[in-house]
């Protein structure tokens, strides 16, 4: 259940007007009064013979008693609330005794006998809207201070005693909603999303792994925003809005947004602290303050995705074992991660990997000050896979790009846990959302080269499939009789005859693979091991021929060159185990 106290106003019979009203597209049905602060209010919307001006002059009366200076220049209290899409349908009962606590826990009638003048309107299942005078019945205003958090308060308490959709509590934290304004403009106008959330999305997409605030603006334009820029007399850029172009007013003119107003990460002050440092310094991922290696140049897609899989591991453990601060700031830089890998998706991957990217948003920001020189190895790997350009769904691009994904899912998991810990409701349940459009994504991106290795794996001789059995079995006897039953089991074995043949111990790396946080949440842990032991191995993740290249439908390429990989020491300890 969902309150929301709207900007106070000074026109009563105009609010009135629209909560009788047939709404913007005929969506208020029967009208209709369900309390007031008398529980005698008249009402318009039954009662033929009474008028919106009728209720006007009562709910404004107590402003009579004060002098015409006195009086207040928005007096008019404004509160909306929404119940949850799979609650079930309230009664006019039940929605009038919310009104009530809503209007006792806000302040606007604590119910000492002298409260404000109100009445609750129904025009929809729904929802309903409270409108009241801020002015006493002994002419002094109301304390309604801090009514929003006060109404979300009263809300939660509500949901538990009727068994509603529980909402999980906010922190202040979160990007303004959008308007219902807002939602009935993009309606009208055959938008798929509200003007100010396509305009989140798309800043997001400019920021993520931007290494300066030119770069920054050129995406922008290049996405085909209008950019309005706030200058000090001294020449010193302040801060900008965006609006898009077929988004304009009543008088045909652009609806700018600051970018403070899309999200509180997205000001321009916010935005240079990513800047601090230049986005290709390599920084410590771990917190240990050991130098990791510096990856080679980005060549292409694939290569891209590989490096971003090895810092998405990196910054697993900074967020399982690092200090707030530094978690902080991975968990953000995930969320360029999936940003940057949403913009170079494939077709059949994009809408999920684009959904994942819009729900974790939310989880990206809490109160935990993020410590931004920590999260420079997430963010450059986030450019290179914008500056790597897209892929297609097939070969080596899109079986790294399932390599990626599996891990990005784990990243979610972590964050989700991360956030639930601190008691961050909305950020870990958002994270939580994320993962579940990562797994899908991962289910579509993994089906190629998923089939590929089952065919080498089915084609193995039996005494080859027998000796990675008996491997398995020695190494992971608590799983084994579980893998071997799976139906990634064949490309496991392929995997393991692969990284016998690149010169590996399959017994070490195998350990390792199963060491490297928790298999609980995999719905295959054969899939799971399969990617963890082709990147430990620098083994192309779409199987090689024997001539040593990757098949991509009917075009070859030269394999990609090793990608290092985190010191053993980072990731073998047992203890990280979840």
């Amino acid at each position: 259940m969902i309150p929301r106290i709207h900007q106070q106003g000074s026109n009563t019979l105009g609010l009135l007007h629209y909560l009788y009203g047939k709404g913007t597209h005929e969506e208020h049905i029967d009208p209709h009064l369900v309390a007031s602060f008398d529980n005698m209010a008249p009402d318009p919307g039954r009662d033929p013979s009474v008028a919106k001006k009728d209720l006007q002059r009562l709910l404004d009366q107590p402003l009579s008693l004060l002098d015409a200076s006195l009086r207040p220049d928005k007096h008019v209290w404004h509160c909306s609330v929404r119940a949850a899409p799979d609650d079930p349908s309230l009664s006019d009962e039940q929605w009038g005794d919310i009104a009530r606590r809503m209007v006792a826990a806000t302040g606007i009638d604590p119910g000492d006998g002298a409260g404000c003048r109100w009445a609750a309107v129904r025009h929809a299942d729904d929802h309903i809207h409270i409108i009241a005078t801020l002015v006493r019945e002994d002419g002094r205003r109301p304390d309604h201070h801090r009514s929003g958090k006060r109404a979300q308060a009263e809300c939660r308490l509500i949901e538990k005693e009727l068994g509603l959709h529980q909402v999980a509590p906010g922190d202040g934290t979160a990007a303004k909603r959008t308007t219902s304004a807002e939602r009935h403009k993009a309606e009208r106008t055959g938008r798929g999303r509200p003007a100010r959330e396509e305009l989140r999305e798309t800043v997001r997409r400019a920021v993520a792994g931007a290494g300066s605030e030119g770069e920054f603006f050129d995406r922008l334009a290049a996405a085909g925003l209008l950019i309005r820029k706030r200058v000090a007399p001294s020449g010193d850029l302040l801060g900008y809005k965006v609006a898009l172009p077929d988004d304009r007013n009543g008088e045909k003119e652009p609806v700018f947004y600051a970018g403070s107003t899309l999200a509180p990460d997205l000001s321009l002050p916010r935005i240079r602290e990513r800047w601090a440092l230049p986005v290709e310094a390599v920084a410590s991922a771990d917190g240990s303050g050991r130098d990791q290696p510096v990856l080679p140049d980005v060549t292409g897609p694939a290569f891209a995705r590989r490096r971003a899989t090895a810092a998405t591991w990196q910054a697993l453990l900074v967020i399982d074992h690092g200090d707030d601060g530094a978690a902080a700031a991975q968990i953000a830089a995930a969320g360029e991660i999936l940003d940057a890998l949403a913009q170079t998706s494939a077709a059949h991957t994009r809408r999920e990997l684009r959904e994942a990217a819009f729900v974790f948003e939310r989880a990206s920001r809490s109160h935990v000050r993020a410590v931004r020189e920590r999260d420079h190895v997430l963010r450059q790997a986030a450019r290179d896979l914008v500056h790597s350009g897209p892929v297609l769904g097939r070969g080596e691009g899109g079986a790294t790009t399932a390599m990626l994904i599996d891990m990005a899912f784990f990243l979610a998991i972590a964050a989700s846990n991360w956030h639930a810990r601190r008691n961050h409701s909305q950020q870990a349940a958002a994270a939580q959302q994320a993962a579940e459009h990562l797994r899908a994504a991962y289910e579509t991106a993994a089906a190629e080269p998923r089939a590929v290795l089952q065919q080498r794996g089915q084609r193995l001789a039996p005494r080859v499939r027998q000796r990675h059995a008996a491997l398995l079995q020695q190494v992971l006897p608590e799983l084994a009789e579980q893998i071997r039953a799976e139906a990634g089991w064949a490309a496991l074995a392929a995997t393991l005859d692969d990284v016998r043949k690149a010169g590996h111990d399959p017994a070490v790396l195998l350990a390792d693979a199963a060491r490297r946080r928790e298999l609980d949440t995999a719905d295959s842990i054969s899939d799971v091991l399969v990617w963890r032991l082709r990147r430990s191995a620098h083994l192309l993740a779409l199987p090689a021929s024997p001539d040593g290249t990757a098949t991509m439908g009917t075009r070859r390429t030269a394999p990609l060159a090793p990608v290092t990989q985190p010191a053993t020491s980072a990731v073998n300890d047992p203890s990280r185990r979840r």
